[in-house]
């Protein structure tokens, strides 16, 4: 049966008010997560955020962050064809078929890069646009097929974590679980990997594999947030909350924390707004898309970090600029 916290929306769409009595009942039920099917959606979409923000600090460090952009447009030729195998809407087997599409972009984009020693920007446009446009045309030969209608891509294109089944979240929630383990028992190498690569391979580290491993852990994070934000937006949970977290410090054990709770609170807030909110008015389905706001949550988190931020933020920027004036005049002053 699918998530049943989403008729938290459709019960609200006649109040004229955000706030009402029965608003305020509902985020009260959303917040303790009283109902089962609530917590499991939170569970994976919490996890999923934490994943991808410690992932994503790695490879922003790396210089990798648009590979999950490549990694999300191959994902989408990737669910069409594991769809065509399966012949049905399997969670598991569409990912899989996403996850291998996806390193097949990266190998593609490393292939180019060395016959044509094209800049790695360029080779993503190539991945990007060719596997996006093969998705498409893929997607339009499934909904031609008898069922095609009812594969269900739209929710990958756009992201539907509200209509997820129970297993389909735990899934997204294992897959995001490993990751984080991984992360945290190499955190080390990878901390000498993104900082210092020729040391880490002079002392014997194994860089050519952990960069690779970092490039799975990408495509597996990429993949898993399908699902909820869709292959659109999943670059964000991957970009935003690092961004965000650098803003507060440049110590990479510090920025992981950061980073990790920035992902979490976007997609805690950012699904319970798309849950309480009122649709909007004259809309025929039910409440708002619930990646589109973990990503605004998010996005608004980072405009306050770069702000409020003691260690790089705007206010603190204009204090000691202020105050390095302030010394200057002072020691001008003093002058004989």
């Amino acid at each position: 049966m699918a998530v049943g916290w989403r008729s938290l929306t459709t019960q609200s769409r006649a109040a004229p008010l955000l706030w009402q009595g029965r608003e305020m009942t509902e985020l009260f039920r959303l917040l303790s997560l009283q109902d089962a099917s609530t917590r499991v959606v939170m569970l994976s979409t919490a996890s999923l955020a934490i994943a991808a923000a410690l992932v994503g600090s790695l490879a922003i460090l790396r210089r990798r962050a648009l590979v999950g952009d490549a990694v999300a447009h191959a994902s989408l030729p990737g669910i069409c064809l594991a769809w065509f195998v399966a012949g049905d809407r399997s969670l598991a087997i569409m990912l899989l078929g996403a996850f291998v599409l996806g390193l097949a972009s990266m190998g593609m984009m490393a292939l180019v890069h060395r016959l044509t020693k094209a800049r790695e920007d360029a080779t993503m446009a190539i991945a990007i646009s060719g596997f996006f446009g093969l998705g498409i045309v893929l997607s339009r030969m499934i909904q031609n097929q008898p069922g095609g209608n009812r594969a269900g891509l739209d929710g990958f294109l756009f992201g539907k974590a509200a209509s997820a089944v129970t297993s389909d979240a735990w899934l997204v929630f294992a897959v995001a679980c490993v990751v984080v383990a991984i992360i945290l028992a190499l955190r080390k190498e990878f901390g000498l990997l993104c900082f210092d690569r020729d040391f880490a391979a002079s002392i014997g580290r194994p860089v050519q594999r952990l960069d690779a491993l970092l490039l799975v852990l990408v495509a597996l994070v990429t993949v898993a947030g399908l699902p909820s934000v869709g292959v659109v937006l999943v670059v964000a949970l991957l970009v935003i909350p690092p961004a965000a977290a650098r803003c507060w410090s440049a110590s990479l054990g510090t920025m992981l924390v950061v980073a990790a709770v920035m992902g979490a609170v976007s997609a805690i807030i950012g699904t319970g707004l798309s849950a309480v909110l009122p649709p909007p008015s004259g809309a025929e389905s039910g409440g708002w898309p619930t990646g589109p706001m973990i990503v605004l949550t998010a996005a608004a988190l980072l405009v306050i970090s770069m702000v409020v931020a003691p260690e790089r933020g705007l206010l603190t920027a204009l204090w000691r600029r202020q105050r390095l004036r302030s010394s200057a005049s002072r020691s001008i002053g003093s002058t004989p």
